[in-house]
């Protein structure tokens, strides 16, 4: 087994690492206390190719493997996490849905900006009545002289409602299958289609600077060509499209949890109790080689994952291990970050303050942990 990322894996995330600690870092607690979206952050990873890496040349995109895009999630993650979700979600939620399930017209119009990193993307999936449930979509659509009539809600939604946001791809439930379960269908809903209401952003505890919203339909109307593959495919292009995102998730985890574990080296080098910097007693030393191991493990993890799916070989267990393994290491890390810090973890001044507050939604994003286990077992 070689585990040696390849010349340009390596070049991706060197560039990621000099571009986070450079341009991400510097502004994540400003972007956090604001809530602001990081647009010139954000444009500027469009003009790196950061927003289009796992996507074919021929639509805009950098060409790059999976776990090349993983890796380099990882750096910006590490940066701020608010940054980086902006990053996957867009990736893996919003244009990888065109890239994998799109016509070539659609490809054209749609994936090529996304790629390019003109457009920011979204992907509705979670509803009101509908999260770990992702079948109990209630939003729903019916076909009237070529035209889709689409009724509901969706929650939770990031990337909806930025300045640069072209639209959304929606599940509806479009009629019922022979064996009586719903028929979903996938619906792209361009952004000012008249009956699509982007609600007010809401106020969060955590990845503050990044953009979720609810979304509501009221007799929204959009045409026939707007169905994404199949009708009736939704389910299983949700399926598809969640399996490879709790790799990229699983990425964005390490990254969080990495930049725990960097800044509770830094401050127990410079922490000096005892009339000795506090890395020198063992308490201390003992968590930091915790953090240190149970990183290591996510990371290869993630990376396993992302080889399956790059081979071709089944992935849905590995995804899943890796997402619930490494949200809940992201979780303590975080913890034991504010505890090497004492009382200073506890002020927004430090940037461990504001890692504890985004790690709690990462055990839940794209599959709670509770759904990661029951995906494991059902796999064994």
């Amino acid at each position: 087994m070689d585990f040696t990322l390849n010349d340009e894996q390596r070049m991706i995330r060197d560039m990621c690492r000099e571009f986070a600690e450079e341009e991400i870092k510097p502004k994540a607690e400003e972007l956090d206390r604001t809530a602001a979206f990081p647009y010139e952050i954000i444009q500027k990873m469009a003009k790196l190719g950061l927003l289009g890496l796992p996507f074919p040349e021929e639509y805009g995109g950098a060409g790059a493997d999976f776990l090349t895009y993983c890796v380099a999630l990882e750096e910006i993650g590490r940066g701020d996490a608010s940054v980086g979700i902006t990053m996957e979600a867009h990736t893996s939620l919003g244009a990888t849905p065109f890239a994998l399930f799109g016509s070539e017209e659609q490809k054209r119009e749609y994936l090529t900006p996304l790629a390019q990193g003109e457009q920011l993307w979204s992907f509705g999936l979670t509803e009101p009545n509908a999260g770990s449930d992702s079948a109990g979509t209630e939003t729903h659509a019916e076909l009237e002289d070529g035209y889709w009539r689409i009724n509901g809600a969706k929650s939770f939604i990031t990337n909806a409602g930025t300045d640069m946001t072209g639209g959304v791809t929606i599940t509806a439930v479009t009629g019922k299958q022979p064996d009586g379960h719903k028929e979903i269908t996938n619906l792209i809903v361009p952004k000012g289609t008249p009956g699509y209401i982007i609600g007010a952003a809401y106020h969060k505890m955590g990845w503050r600077a990044s953009d979720t919203r609810p979304l509501s339909f009221e007799d929204c109307h959009v045409p026939d060509e707007n169905r994404l593959g199949e009708r009736g495919d939704g389910f299983r292009q949700f399926m598809t499209i969640l399996n490879m995102g709790r790799i990229a998730i699983s990425a964005l985890n390490v990254g969080l949890a990495q930049a725990c574990f960097d800044e509770s080296l830094k401050y127990s080098r410079e922490r000096r109790q005892f009339g000795k910097p506090i890395k020198s007693f063992q308490a201390i030393q003992f968590k930091l080689a915790d953090m240190a191991t149970e990183i290591e493990l996510s990371r290869l993890m993630y990376y396993k994952a992302a080889w399956l799916h790059m081979q071709g070989q089944p992935f849905t267990k590995e995804a899943s291990m890796a997402k619930l393994f490494s949200s809940e290491t992201a979780k303590r890390c975080a913890d034991q970050a504010v505890q090497i810090h004492g009382g200073y973890g506890f002020m927004d001044e430090y940037p461990v303050s504001r890692f504890w507050r985004n790690v709690k939604v990462h055990e839940i994003g794209e599959g709670t942990s509770e759904v990661q286990r029951m995906l494991i077992a059902k796999n064994l």
